[in-house]
């Protein structure tokens, strides 16, 4: 990465093992997981000391209509999403990792270095905001998208200051209020009328822009950007720079650095 790192990752996570947790095992999680396990396995490789240790929850299970669309085949129907992915990448590339099939609400509490949410609800996004309050997490990615555009947020959660990474809550305070979330969880007829709602590439998409950013963490120790938009329609990806400046334009005031009050030198005394 050129130039200087506007934003460092935490020593913890560049001695020991990242303790994650991904929230959402359907389109976009069915996408990020398996690069999950290729930056767990790259980490390793490069003499990190553990790699990745991650948790999957999702109370779904696969459906007929999420075959070729998501990350499963025929077989898999009818199958826990998040236990079926977590047992084929550990028997794959031997990880250890947990499957949650359940949903998150208010029984638990999310402890991890990163949470990552991979839901496009307002509810799903609130509950995990809220464990991960009860609990103690450091990074909230939020991977979110619409039809055929999208955007991945990695912020901070923890009290405001001038250089906490603003997570999706700060930036888009709708997108966690659960009174304002549209209802549509209905499950699609068919692949057909799936993929009138969704662009089939969409997920892949967003899922890519959250590995470079996890990627940049580890490989690069630290970040100039946190948070990117992808447009499917226009062909555009756009990059969030690590800027008070930048944030404000979504409504965010970042806390302004406290100026350290320096103490004047005391006059010597004059000798008698």
């Amino acid at each position: 990465m050129n130039g200087q790192l506007l934003h460092k990752t935490p020593a913890h996570m560049l001695s020991g093992p990242w303790k994650v947790v991904v929230v959402g095992a359907g389109g976009t999680g069915s996408a990020l997981l398996p690069s999950l396990a290729r930056l767990h396995h790259a980490m390793i490789e490069l003499g990190h000391p553990g790699g990745i240790e991650c948790v999957v929850y999702d109370d779904d299970t696969v459906s007929e209509f999420n075959v070729g669309r998501q990350g499963f085949y025929p077989n898999d129907v009818g199958q826990y999403k998040a236990t079926l992915l977590v047992n084929r990448l550990n028997l794959l590339m031997g990880t250890n990792w947990v499957a949650e099939p359940r949903r998150v609400d208010s029984s638990v509490s999310l402890r991890a270095d990163i949470v990552i949410g991979c839901v496009d609800s307002r509810r799903a996004r609130h509950a995990i905001a809220q464990a991960a309050r009860r609990g103690r997490c450091l990074y909230y990615l939020d991977c979110g998208n619409e039809t055929d555009r999208g955007q991945v947020i990695l912020g901070e959660f923890g009290k405001a200051r001038h250089d906490r990474l603003p997570h999706v809550g700060d930036l888009f305070p709708d997108l966690l209020n659960p009174k304002n979330d549209k209802g549509d969880d209905t499950p699609s007829c068919s692949m057909a009328d799936a993929l009138r709602k969704q662009s089939l590439v969409i997920n892949q998409a967003i899922s890519v822009q959250a590995f470079n950013l996890l990627w940049s963490l580890f490989r690069n120790g630290g970040l100039n950007f946190s948070a990117v938009f992808v447009n499917l329609a226009t062909g555009r990806t756009n990059p969030v720079p690590i800027d008070p400046a930048a944030w404000a334009r979504f409504g965010y005031d970042a806390p302004k650095p406290t100026m350290k009050k320096t103490r004047r030198p005391a006059k010597a005394k004059a000798a008698v």
